[in-house]
C-alpha cells in the first residue's frame, strides 16, 4: 500500500527496538522503549496557510529525525509499523 500524507504531515519508520542493555541482559518485549529516532518514508505537500499559499516542509524523503515520544498515530503498512505524524512533532533532523 502506498501511503501519501496530506498537508504538513510525515510519514516515518521508527527504528528497531534495542534488543539488550548495555550490561548485556536481553529485554523482553514489553520492557523494550519505544525509539524516537527514524526514517521519513514520505511527506506531505505542506501546510496551508493563511492566504492560500503552502509552507513547504523541513524535512523530506530519507531523513533521520528525532520526534516527540506521543508523536504521531501507528499504522501497519506491509506488515511493518509506520507513524504518521505532523512535523512540528519532529524535533531534529539527523546529519
Amino acid at each position: 500500500m502506498n501511503i501519501k500524507p496530506l498537508g504538513d504531515r510525515v510519514l516515518v519508520e521508527r527504528e528497531a527496538a534495542e534488543e539488550k542493555t548495555a550490561g548485556g541482559i536481553l529485554l523482553p518485549e514489553n520492557a523494550k522503549e519505544k525509539p524516537q529516532q527514524g526514517k521519513v518514508l514520505a511527506v506531505g505537500d505542506g501546510k496551508v496557510l493563511a492566504d492560500g499559499s503552502r509552507k513547504e516542509l523541513q524535512v523530506k524523503v530519507g531523513d533521520t529525525v528525532f520526534f516527540t515520544t506521543w508523536a504521531g498515530d501507528e499504522y501497519k503498512s506491509n506488515g511493518q509499523s509506520v507513524l504518521l505524524m505532523r512535523e512540528e512533532d519532529i524535533l531534529a533532523i539527523v546529519e
